[in-house]
């Protein structure tokens, strides 16, 4: 793997803004302004560094299937999302409830030794818009001769036929919370909404504050009173769970179809890295992690089990003593081996893997400053060292989009 620079597109702010990355730049207090995309260089893979890396997650994501089934027997107690919210989330994984994608976050440095994994972005992740379409066109404009690590945006719509398929079902509501800001939310709901409608669903756009329960029916409904049959949620289980309808998700029977399905909090929570090594000792791709104390770990990262960007992480290691700001942590910690991130002239990145029904099918790299990948992080595209597939199947799906 390399890290190359390249001349951004003189027009770039207004194509990545078209393709729906609306929310790339972060204005700061001081008035400097932050962009998230950039284009000023990309990564390069090797065809086999690809194979490797995908064999890898989708072994993790295999591994994560016994590391939930572990911890939904309350092995390592309720991992801070109390006991109903661990029984529903059992049942909802003896069940076999379908679910469409998720995150990994690996350390990679192209070097020759084994990628490790930091963590599973399993329930809410984000990174999707950039990841499967801004850093495709690019490479559209600037490398068409070359290939990308990419097949994300197909393998989406081919996971919403299957889910199709097998409920049986046509409507999908699609649902995310307003209280985020920057756009983030509201553009990855809009995306999956498109993905969804290209694999034939009908689709009705709702916040989460106007899902409802309608006790005649005995059903979540929408503001017109239509029940919600099917609904994907880009809102975390454990919040949902808190939520004044949050008794009523525990009547599966009279609930919709939850996308992502109620087991992934197992796989969301920072105590399956513990029960990943508990499971899986001396794994190659996996870094020691202990629940509630660092164990044998003379330098860790301390992890909220619900955090998210980096919010409230701690670090203990040789040279670094730092402490995140943030609002996560009473619900517990999981501690985990300190490894440093790979150094490209002052950028460290971290690989995000997207699996989709268990396979991988594309990577979306984040890279920052320092050793933790916030809100401040950037996105960099990535090419692969070989030529453009000749299948114009990518070019025919992708130009539908219609954010």
């Amino acid at each position: 793997m390399k890290r190359l620079l390249s001349e951004p597109r003189p027009d770039w702010k207004q194509k990545i803004q078209e393709q729906g990355l609306v929310f790339s730049t972060t204005t700061m207090d001081d008035g400097r302004r932050i962009e998230y995309w950039n284009e000023s260089a990309y990564y390069e893979f090797t065809t086999d560094e690809v194979e490797t890396l995908e064999v890898a997650a989708e072994d993790m994501h295999r591994m994560c299937l016994e590391a939930a089934t572990f911890l939904a027997t309350g092995a390592m107690g309720d991992i801070g999302i109390g006991p109903q919210a661990l029984e529903l989330a059992a049942e909802s994984l003896q069940a076999g409830d379908v679910d469409v994608y998720g995150r990994f976050d690996f350390i990679y440095d192209g070097q020759g030794g084994p990628a490790k994994m930091l963590e599973y972005n399993a329930d809410t992740p984000t990174g999707l818009i950039e990841a499967a379409v801004a850093q495709w066109f690019w490479l559209q404009e600037v490398f068409p001769e070359k290939d990308q690590w990419n097949g994300i945006h197909e393998a989406l719509i081919r996971q919403w036929k299957k889910v199709q398929y097998r409920t049986g079902m046509s409507t999908l509501h699609v649902a995310h919370s307003e209280v985020e800001e920057s756009g983030e939310d509201w553009m990855t709901a809009a995306y999956m909404r498109d993905v969804a409608s290209q694999a034939g669903w009908t689709t009705i756009g709702i916040n989460m504050s106007d899902v409802g329960w309608d006790p005649n029916l005995n059903r979540f409904v929408d503001l017109d009173n239509f029940m919600i049959s099917t609904i994907f949620k880009l809102y975390p289980w454990e919040l949902m769970m808190k939520e004044p309808f949050g008794q009523r998700l525990l009547e599966r029977a009279h609930n919709p179809r939850w996308v992502e399905p109620a087991w992934k909090m197992l796989l969301s929570n920072k105590a399956l890295l513990a029960a990943l090594w508990h499971l899986y000792p001396q794994h190659p791709n996996l870094l020691p992690a202990y629940l509630n104390e660092p164990g044998p770990l003379k330098e860790w990262v301390a992890k909220p089990l619900h955090g998210r960007e980096g919010d409230n992480i701690k670090i203990h290691a040789q040279g670094i003593s730092l402490e995140q700001p943030g609002g996560y942590g009473r619900e517990g910690w999981c501690y985990q081996q300190y490894q440093e991130l790979p150094d490209f002239d002052g950028n460290h990145p971290v690989l995000g893997l997207w699996v989709v029904d268990g396979e991988s099918v594309g990577c979306g790299i984040r890279e920052s400053d320092g050793p933790v990948t916030d809100y401040f992080c950037r996105f960099v595209p990535n090419t692969i060292d070989a030529p453009a597939p000749l299948s114009a199947e990518a070019s025919s799906n992708k130009a539908g989009i219609a954010l």
